[in-house]
C-alpha cells in the first residue's frame, strides 16, 4: 500500500477542496448577512489541514494501484464530509451540534438531502448557498472532478475513476483518456445545471433560489433553501421544469455525450439503451398508479392537482431526489410506502441518482427468470442478454453479490436503528431514505431527521456513505484479503 503517497493526495483533494469555501464567504459578503466570517475560518482550517498532508509527503509520487484507488477515495469522502462540517460549526446560526454539522454535511455531499436543519427561510444566504454547493460537487463526485485537474499534479486517475463512478460496469470510458473522460462528464454537469436555473429563473424563482435549486435537481439531491422545499412556490410549471430536469439528470451520463457529439443520431443513442427504456417505463407506471390512487381517494380537489402531486412526488422520490410539493407521508399509506420501495431501484448507471440503479434491478430479474426456465429445463443454456448484447455470468455473478451486499448492509443499519430506540417504520424508512440517498422519510423523518437521537444519526452517515460508495467500495476495504500483499 502507497501509505505516504495516499496521504499526499489526500492533503491535494483537501487544498483543493477549501477552495470552494471561499465562494459563500463572497455571497455572504454579497448579502452582508453575516454569514462571512465562519467560511473564511473554514478556508484557513482546511488549507492547514491540506498542507499538513501534503508537504512532508511531496515528494512520494507513484502510481496508483486498484486498491489504492478504494482506499483514497474512501478516505478522501470520510475527510471530506469532515471538513465540510466546519462552516456549520464555527456558524452561529444556525447553532448545530458536531453530530448535526457531520449528519448535515456528509448528507450533503452523498446527495442523500436529509438535514436536520429547520427555519431554513431564515438562514443566511451563505449557509443556504453552502448546502447546495456541497450537493452539487457530491452529485457528480467530487473525484471525477480532481481525475481532470490530478495528472497535472502527478497523479493518474484510472484507479479513481474505478472506484467513485456510480453503476455496474466500472470499465467503460467515453474518450481514451480517463482525464478528458471527467472533464466531458463535468461539461455535460455544466451545461445541465445552467440551463435547469435558467429555465427556474424564468419560471419565476429568484437568481438565488434558481441556482441553489439548479445545484440540487442536476445532483438529484433535493436541498431546498425554504422550509417548504418546491411546493414553497406553489407553481405547476416550477414542478414541472424539476421533473424534466431530474429525468434527464437521472439517464446515464455516457448517453448525453453520445448525443452530443452525434447529434443527427440523438434519439437513436437515448432509445436504443435498454436502460432507459425500461427506466422510462418504471416511471410511467409509477406515476400512472400514484396518480389512480390520489384521484380515487379524493385526496385534491381537482384532476390537475392530482396528477401535478402524483408526477411530481413520484419522480422526486424514484428519482432518490427527495423534493417535495406536500410531504407525501400523509397519503394513503400504500403510496408512501410504494415510494420508498420504488427509490431502490433509483435512476441509471452513470447518473446522479442514487439506489441499485435500473440495470442491476433488471438484471436480477433476468436471472431470476433464467433459474425458473432451467427447473424445466436443466440441461439447458441460457444467456443474459441485455438489448441484442449477451451478458457474461461474470457481470451476472457481480450484480448479484451487489444485490446480497445491498440487503445485508439494510438489515444491519435498520436492527441497529431499532435498537437506538427509533420505532419500526421510522427505522426503516431512514435507512432506505439513506442507503438510496433519498433524504425523505416516515414517521419521525418525514420532515427533518432533527428529533432523531445521535447515535441514529451516526448510523445513518454511515448508510449515506455506503450508498453513495455503492456499498463495494466501503465494503471491500473490511475483508482481509484486501489488506494482504
Amino acid at each position: 500500500m502507497q501509505t505516504r503517497s495516499l496521504i499526499r493526495i489526500l492533503g491535494l483533494l483537501i487544498t483543493i477542496f477549501s477552495t470552494t469555501l471561499l465562494i459563500p464567504a463572497l455571497i455572504a459578503a454579497l448579502y452582508d448577512d453575516g454569514g462571512g466570517v465562519a467560511f473564511v475560518q473554514s478556508f484557513i482550517v482546511c488549507v492547514i489541514i491540506g498542507l499538513f498532508c501534503w508537504y512532508p509527503n511531496r515528494e512520494h509520487k507513484r502510481d496508483l494501484k486498484v486498491r489504492d484507488g478504494f482506499v483514497v477515495v474512501v478516505m478522501f469522502w470520510l475527510a471530506l464530509g469532515s471538513v465540510g462540517a466546519v462552516p456549520f460549526v464555527l456558524s452561529d446560526k444556525p447553532d448545530m451540534s458536531l453530530t448535526d454539522s457531520v449528519f448535515e454535511s456528509f448528507s450533503a455531499l452523498t446527495t442523500t438531502g436529509a438535514t436536520v436543519i429547520t427555519g431554513l427561510d431564515n438562514l443566511p444566504k451563505a449557509i443556504l448557498f453552502y448546502r447546495h454547493l456541497l450537493q452539487w460537487l457530491g452529485g457528480m463526485g467530487i473525484i471525477v472532478l480532481a481525475v481532470a485537474v490530478l495528472p497535472m499534479l502527478g497523479v493518474g486517475g484510472m484507479q479513481l475513476y474505478r472506484a467513485e463512478t456510480p453503476g455496474p460496469v466500472k470499465d467503460s470510458k467515453m474518450t481514451p483518456r480517463i482525464a478528458e473522460t471527467a472533464k466531458a462528464l463535468w461539461y455535460i454537469y455544466l451545461v445541465l445545471t445552467t440551463l435547469c436555473s435558467l429555465a427556474y429563473w424564468a419560471a419565476g424563482m429568484t437568481p438565488f433560489d434558481a441556482i441553489c435549486h439548479s445545484f440540487s435537481t442536476i445532483a438529484i439531491g433535493g436541498f431546498s433553501t425554504h422550509d417548504a422545499s418546491i411546493g414553497y412556490f406553489d407553481s405547476s410549471l416550477i414542478n414541472l421544469i424539476c421533473v424534466i430536469f431530474l429525468l434527464i439528470s437521472a439517464i446515464n451520463f455516457s448517453l448525453h455525450y453520445a448525443a452530443i457529439i452525434r447529434p443527427k443520431q440523438m434519439l437513436r443513442s437515448y432509445f436504443k439503451d435498454p436502460e432507459m427504456r425500461l427506466f422510462f417505463l418504471f416511471q410511467l407506471a409509477l406515476v400512472v398508479i400514484v396518480f389512480s390512487v390520489l384521484y380515487r381517494e379524493n385526496i385534491y380537489n381537482s384532476v390537475d392537482e392530482a396528477f401535478d402531486h402524483a408526477l411530481f412526488q413520484a419522480v422526486s422520490v424514484s428519482t432518490t431526489a427527495g423534493f417535495g410539493t406536500q410531504s407525501f407521508s400523509g397519503w394513503p399509506l400504500f403510496l408512501p410506502l410504494l415510494l420508498i420501495f420504488a427509490s431502490f431501484v433509483g435512476g441509471c448507471a452513470g447518473s446522479t441518482g442514487g439506489g441499485m440503479k435500473v440495470i442491476r434491478v433488471v438484471l436480477l430479474f433476468l436471472q431470476g427468470a433464467r433459474e425458473l426456465k432451467r427447473l424445466v429445463h436443466p440441461r439447458a443454456v441460457y444467456a443474459i442478454r441485455l438489448g441484442n448484447k449477451a451478458l457474461p455470468d461474470r457481470v451476472v455473478d457481480a450484480v448479484w453479490g451487489f444485490f446480497a451486499a445491498y440487503a445485508l448492509v439494510f438489515v444491519i443499519c435498520m436492527l441497529a436503528l431499532l435498537f437506538t430506540g427509533l420505532d419500526d417504520i421510522t427505522a426503516f424508512s431512514a435507512t432506505a431514505a439513506s442507503l438510496n440517498n433519498l433524504g425523505p422519510g416516515l414517521g419521525e423523518v418525514a420532515a427533518h431527521y432533527g428529533d432523531i437521537n445521535d447515535a441514529a444519526k451516526w448510523i445513518l452517515v454511515i448508510a449515506m456513505l455506503f450508498g453513495r460508495l455503492e456499498i463495494f467500495t466501503l465494503l471491500v476495504l473490511f475483508t482481509p484479503v484486501f489488506w494482504k500483499n
